[in-house]
């Protein structure tokens, strides 16, 4: 399958040769050794303004940002490496205390159950409850927050939950082992806490959803194949992606995944842009339970366990179903070698039903309409117990979409049998589905025909009986400019059909108006944590549906550079203080949305997808329906008596 490779644009995906150079050079300077290990090695992007004035031929300068840590020590490193002149740039230690943790490496999820397994308190406590054989036990590598606790203050740590399997191929979720959390310092390599809040009996019932173990499949499915026999309308060019009137630059890295560069629409011999960058930039997942042995669980997706590195190999049929094409990424292993993720992007054509359609009862009924195609770009990621699918649409009227659908497995926790709790669900006997949010955040870099965009906030107004309103029937809209960085924060409004225009001030369209584009939410409850809690001040983005801030090369996360174990206030927190204008200036959104998932019988033991999402369309941005030369759909096609060809 093609990789998205090159190096002829300053965002061009990383190469296999680029990151063995920042490795090379990081020992080459005393940097790193053979025991060193690499969570994250990223593309430093540059600016907007840089990425914009670059033309084909110019010469690339490639940056690279590589956080290395020493497992011996637990002494984390930031470094700024020039691949394209093969030079150390910057080099600085990372205070966990106020910079926080590297991201987990895979290593460290095996490294935390020999150290859980050898413990002699743990032990203790299964034997206790009866589990004297813990060969098929799985001690659950979670990240383990910061709530100020001394103890910890300094450590790289993990925290531990415990779960049963009955063979090496059953789902351990099934079977909780209750009350009972390791809290492990990798770096000691010891459990420095374990928490013991009494036996509760393992739920015992299985929770197997493959095929062999769900009784005989359904039947009266007749195949469905999609066929394009003169292969897709889209076409690729490197990492660059031409469909329908769109262009724009694929990307993958570790900690994001697929992430979209310079989205632009082709209007006659007019190229205008739409976004700089889009990407999934974090995900937050707080649990509801208060209980001593769940009250610290939440976790970040993205900037602790780097979503990217946890992606799927995608498989046609099954993943994706169509004129597929897949693309492989590569990023940095624990090492800091090349891992090719093969098929990791998945490119294809959709059907998505009408885009327009009139009769013209004045014309004896004539009907015209348009068939809407949509372009699929998608990526699926597995994190612990969670699968989430990510889904960039993009449509022909130059519409934006974007979906998640969250899939797998509910985490479990055990209780006695009909033992009713306000935090969970009883999803099988003994076994609860506890309360939680899922709440992602999308880094939105607008660029609406140029970078200069302000946005105001669209509310839906009916206006008083009087007058001017005999009839009670007239409503308006109201605009509120979201004009400094003291106003960032804003909440969604279903009742008032809240949206948020994205404007250009200095382009206009035909009616003399902003050119523009609205994000319209899918709103569900923000964070549910409390104020000055630890999850409030960790997941400060969780606290609103939108942030605008300046847009910044510095300012890449919601939550900050390192959220693993960080104290809190970093990120959107620390970019809301008064003082910034965000008028017709360069501008980052965050928008936080997505489930608050209060668990059904139904999503047990694999629960069906879930879906969330928001949508950028255009307003004002063209002078009419862009779509109006779509050609028609054959008239053969159109109809078709059943039984004919």
């Amino acid at each position: 399958m093609p990789a998205l490779h090159g190096t002829a644009h300053p965002l061009d995906p990383l190469t296999a040769d680029e990151i063995r150079t920042a490795r090379t050079v990081l020992r080459d300077a005393g940097k790193a050794k053979d025991t060193t290990r690499f969570p994250l090695v990223l593309l430093d992007e540059p600016d907007r303004h840089t990425v914009t004035a670059h033309r084909t031929g110019d010469p690339v300068v490639r940056r690279l940002r590589v956080t290395t840590l020493e497992p011996a020590t637990g002494a984390g490193h930031e470094a700024i490496v020039d691949v394209t002149a093969r030079t150390l740039l910057a080099h600085r230690p990372l205070d966990p205390q106020t910079d926080g943790q590297p991201p987990i490496l895979f290593e460290e999820n095996d490294r935390c159950e020999e150290i859980v397994k050898a413990d002699p308190g743990w032990r203790k406590a299964m034997a206790e409850r009866g589990l004297t054989d813990t060969t098929l036990a799985i001690c659950a590598p979670l990240a383990a927050g910061n709530f100020g606790h001394a103890r910890e203050r300094g450590r790289r740590m993990l925290r531990s939950l415990t779960f049963l399997r009955c063979d090496a191929t059953d789902n351990p979720f099934a079977h909780p082992v209750g009350g009972l959390v390791a809290d492990v310092d990798l770096t000691a390599g010891r459990v420095i806490r374990l928490i013991d809040t009494g036996a509760v009996p393992v739920p015992a019932e299985c929770g197997r959803y493959e095929a062999p173990f769900t009784g005989p499949a359904r039947t009266g499915l007749k195949p469905l194949d999609i066929s394009q026999p003169d292969g897709p309308s889209f076409r690729l060019e490197g990492p660059v992606l031409h469909w329908q009137n769109w262009r724009l630059r694929l990307d993958f890295n570790a900690r994001e995944g697929l992430v979209l560069h310079q989205l632009a629409y082709r209007e006659g011999d007019r190229l205008r842009p739409v976004l700089h960058r889009a990407s999934l930039a974090e995900m937050a997942v707080p649990y509801a339970e208060p209980d001593p042995a769940r009250n610290w669980v939440c976790y970040l997706d993205v900037g602790e366990y780097t979503l990217g590195r946890n992606a799927n190999a995608l498989r046609l049929g099954c993943d994706c179903l169509g004129e597929i094409r897949y693309l492989d990424a590569t990023v940095a292993d624990d090492h800091g070698l090349p891992k090719t993720l093969p098929n990791a992007v998945c490119l294809h054509e959709e059907d998505h039903g009408l885009l327009w359609k009139h009769t013209n009862m004045f014309d004896d009924f004539a009907a015209e309409s348009r068939r809407s195609r949509r372009l699929v770009v998608s990526f699926l990621s597995t994190l612990g117990n969670y699968d989430y699918g990510f889904y960039w649409y993009l449509y022909q009227d130059g519409t934006i979409e974007f979906e998640v659908k969250s899939t797998g497995l509910v985490q479990t926790s055990a209780s006695v049998p009909g033992e009713r709790t306000p935090y969970a669900t009883e999803v099988a006997p003994g076994l609860q589905a506890p309360f939680h949010q899922h709440l992602f955040c999308a880094r939105l870099d607008p660029a609406i025909d140029g970078h200069a965009n302000t946005v105001d906030e669209i509310d839906v107004v009916p206006l008083p009986m009087g007058p001017d309103n005999p009839h009670g029937n007239a409503f308006t809209t109201r605009a509120t400019p979201v004009a400094d960085s003291a106003d960032a924060g804003r909440f969604a409004d279903p009742a008032a059909g809240r949206r948020w225009r994205i404007s250009n001030p200095a382009v206009r369209n035909r009616m003399g108006e902003p050119v523009a584009y609205t994000l319209t939410p899918q709103p569900g409850p923000t964070l549910l944590a409390r104020p000055g809690s630890s999850v409030a001040r960790r997941v400060g983005y969780g606290t609103r549906h939108l942030w605008v801030t300046r847009g910044r090369p510095e300012r890449r996360f919601p939550d900050g550079d390192y959220p693993n174990q960080h104290p809190g206030g970093a990120g959107v927190l620390r970019w809301s203080q008064p003082g910034e204008s965000l008028v017709a200036t360069d501008l980052t959104l965050w928008h936080t949305f997505g489930p608050t998932h209060l668990p059904r019988l139904e999503d047990w033991p694999v629960m069906p997808v879930d879906r969330s999402g928001f949508t950028l369309r255009p307003t004002g941005f063209f002078d009419r329906n862009p779509a109006l030369d779509l050609p028609a759909e054959p008239a053969a096609r159109c109809h078709r008596e059943p039984g004919t060809p």
